[in-house]
């Protein structure tokens, strides 16, 4: 039999909130009319949710939180003690906007204590903010943000890349070879770096090495150190990454397998079939990434929404 909610002797909830079952309103807690709270939460001692407020099943929210109008939570989101969030860029007393900004904390989601969160921002799936952190823009789905401003630092379960030398066609550092991954279709690549007096030379050959003929190529430089490219995946196109100078790191997904890749020598490049989720950030000050891509640009070839890409690659299952 499903257990009724818990509301502590203590705790207040106005008539007209909406609290599932199985949630637990624990002491000095307030819950204004409007609320909307769903299945097996759990809202620790002196948390406040004002009216405009929908918060999913599964949801953990720490002693000291508040949670204003225009803020949506979805299930399994934990948000720990004293996170602070705000809903107005200009706040004034006894002014209020016509709606106040939107900010949506995605299923899965987790928030460390302390951290706050400015308006009008998502927090992707599966995301985790540092304790302690201060959120100026969103953060994509898996992300892992610390810092003031926060930053991407990581992406959770992506594994570690393979040490060099496994899982290759051959060993001899002069010859092509090409590097498995845990990720399907995805290759680290490593061309022959041929060095003498008069300086270094690297080499590939495509459709004999590299697995299409180009069409197009972009190159991204310039890149703050904090600031993330990518973030999609392609139906059609293939892609090519040489990091020509400096260092990038680019993580590629597959919708189940995630993994993380250092690119730091003109001699090596990463091949992204298409429907491979690929993102590229900590760039090197001095960095410059080469792109090839087997077609021309064309936006419709873009999936630009991780659980869109998530939703196809279990249709083609």
């Amino acid at each position: 039999m499903t257990q009724l909610n818990f509301i502590h002797p203590s705790a207040i909830v106005e008539p007209g909130a909406c609290i599932g079952q199985e949630t637990r309103v624990w002491a000095f807690a307030h819950v204004l009319s409007g609320a909307r709270i769903g299945k097996n939460c759990n809202l620790c001692d002196h948390v406040f949710v004002e009216n405009d407020v929908v918060i999913g099943d599964n949801v953990t929210v720490k002693c000291g939180v508040q949670i204003w109008d225009g803020i949506v939570i979805e299930d399994s989101v934990f948000i720990g003690p004293n996170a602070t969030f705000s809903n107005d860029k200009f706040p004034r007393s006894k002014v209020y906007p016509n709606s106040f900004l939107k900010t949506y904390i995605k299923k899965g989601s987790s928030i460390g204590a302390n951290a706050t969160i400015l308006p009008g921002l998502t927090i992707g799936e599966n995301a985790m903010v540092g304790a302690g952190s201060v959120l100026t823009k969103s953060v994509p789905a898996n992300a892992i943000v610390i810092g003031n401003p926060a930053r991407i630092v990581g992406y959770v379960d992506s594994q570690k890349p393979l040490q060099e030398g496994a899982n290759i066609t051959t060993i001899s550092k002069n010859e092509f070879y090409i590097q498995s991954t845990a990720v399907n279709g995805v290759g680290i690549y490593q061309f022959p770096l041929i060095a003498d007096i008069r300086g270094a030379l690297t080499v590939g050959e495509f459709e004999k090495n590299i697995p299409f003929i180009p069409k197009r190529y972009f190159m991204v430089m310039d890149v703050p150190s904090a600031e993330t490219r990518g973030e999609h995946a392609h139906h059609k196109c293939h892609q090519f990454l040489i990091c020509v100078k400096g260092s990038c790191a680019v993580v590629a997904d597959d919708g189940i397998n995630r993994q993380e890749f250092l690119l730091d020598s003109p001699s090596k490049g990463i091949y992204l079939p298409p429907m491979i989720w690929g993102i590229q950030y900590k760039y090197s000050k001095d960095s410059v990434l080469l792109v090839f891509a087997s077609d021309y640009y064309d936006s419709t070839d873009y999936i630009r929404d991780y659980q869109q890409f998530i939703s196809l690659v279990k249709a083609k299952k």
